[in-house]
């Protein structure tokens, strides 16, 4: 994708040194564009840990690089898996961290030590290329519904979507997930237009979703979290497109908190609920999103602070709650499977189901 006409990635190894990772500190955004050299495993994690980095299919690819960053120092087996397990605990719930880790681990522990550094460089960059084909790939299954959705209006008439917390390309290493079928949409020269959940705590949405379309010129509106209720009842929603952190094999979806709200009231106003999303990112292993699927709880205090610009063009923080008032921050929600319209990966659409997830993965 662009930035002012300039191509990027989310994550690119250093032209210059050959080693160091470059991503965009997405703290920042949407008002200030600023690029990190990371060039240790303590760096990663903490750009993990903050979300200078953030989205599952990102967090994963730039996991795979700390690991590479960590055998430039000790290649030893001792060291890489020790490595490769703090790195796997920064995030809990996404679980493309702990796939990428896994893969990552499987491809070097029969190389050689000595050999092992060039190897896990190749092997982080094969899983950033993959992403970027599924996620295009993810964008021509969604697109299908969007012109289907074409079909039966009167031609040039506005298509309406919602989407929650930011499942573009900046949470992926290009395309996105959620938001590849909008971009592929509006490039088509559908009329598209994208409500964007602010998404509170941290307002990914407002933040991150806003800033990437507006870059891309696709037209959208900002909305306060509880708003998607009330446009779907006066019928300005057509359809609902997420992204996700991690999907059952039954099809129950963890993504950011809010998601499962505006699933129900998807459901209650007969609004398609679809969820965008790379295998990658399908936990084989559980069956029962609320009860099996770990939630990240984050600190306290971004609830009670919110960034922001102020009047003189300053980035700041400010507190917007009593002192001494506590504060909970579960990070993520699930929605289960039955207010889930379907699911659109990198090989097609199917059913929130473990036989509709089988029919398009066999291999599992």
């Amino acid at each position: 994708m662009k930035i002012n006409g300039t191509p990027y990635r989310s994550v690119w190894v250093n032209e210059k040194d050959g080693w160091s990772i470059h991503i965009f500190d997405q703290t920042r955004l949407p008002f200030s564009l600023d690029i990190l050299r990371l060039t240790t495993q303590q760096e990663v994690a903490h750009a993990i840990r903050t979300m200078q980095v953030r989205g599952a299919p990102l967090i994963g690819a730039v996991a795979a690089y700390g690991l590479a960053l960590t055998l430039r120092q000790d290649a030893s087996d001792a060291a890489m898996e020790q490595n490769a397990a703090m790195l796997a605990a920064t995030r809990p719930t996404a679980v493309n961290l702990h796939w990428a880790i896994d893969r990552m681990l499987n491809s070097l522990r029969p190389v050689a030590p000595e050999n092992r550094v060039a190897a896990a460089y190749a092997e982080a960059g094969r899983i950033c290329d993959e992403d970027a084909a599924q996620n295009e790939a993810i964008g021509r299954h969604g697109l299908e519904l969007i012109r289907e959705i074409a079909k039966n209006r009167p031609a040039g008439t506005q298509i309406n979507l919602l989407t929650h917390c930011n499942a573009g390309w900046i949470a992926t290493v290009d395309w996105g997930t959620a938001l590849a079928p909008i971009y592929m949409a509006h490039d088509e020269g559908l009329n598209v237009h994208v409500w964007v959940d602010e998404t509170r705590p941290r307002n990914q949405g407002a933040a991150l979703t806003a800033w990437e379309l507006g870059s891309h010129g696709v037209p959208h509106t900002v909305i306060a979290d509880n708003a998607g209720g009330h446009l779907m009842q006066h019928g300005q929603v057509d359809l609902v497109i997420v992204g996700t952190d991690r999907v059952t094999r039954t099809g129950d979806v963890a993504n950011k908190i809010g998601t499962y709200l505006k699933a129900l009231a998807a459901q209650d106003n007969k609004v398609p609920f679809w969820v965008a999303l790379p295998s990658t990112t399908i936990d084989w292993s559980v069956a029962n999103g609320v009860t099996e699927i770990p939630i990240e709880e984050r600190a306290a205090s971004e609830i009670t602070h919110v960034a922001g610009r102020d009047e003189n063009g300053r980035q700041t923080r400010v507190q917007i709650t009593p002192d001494g008032s506590p504060a909970a921050n579960p990070a993520f929600d699930v929605t289960p499977a039955r207010l889930v319209t379907g699911l659109i990966t990198e090989r097609g659409v199917c059913p929130a189901t473990e036989e509709g997830l089988r029919s398009l993965f066999p291999e599992q």
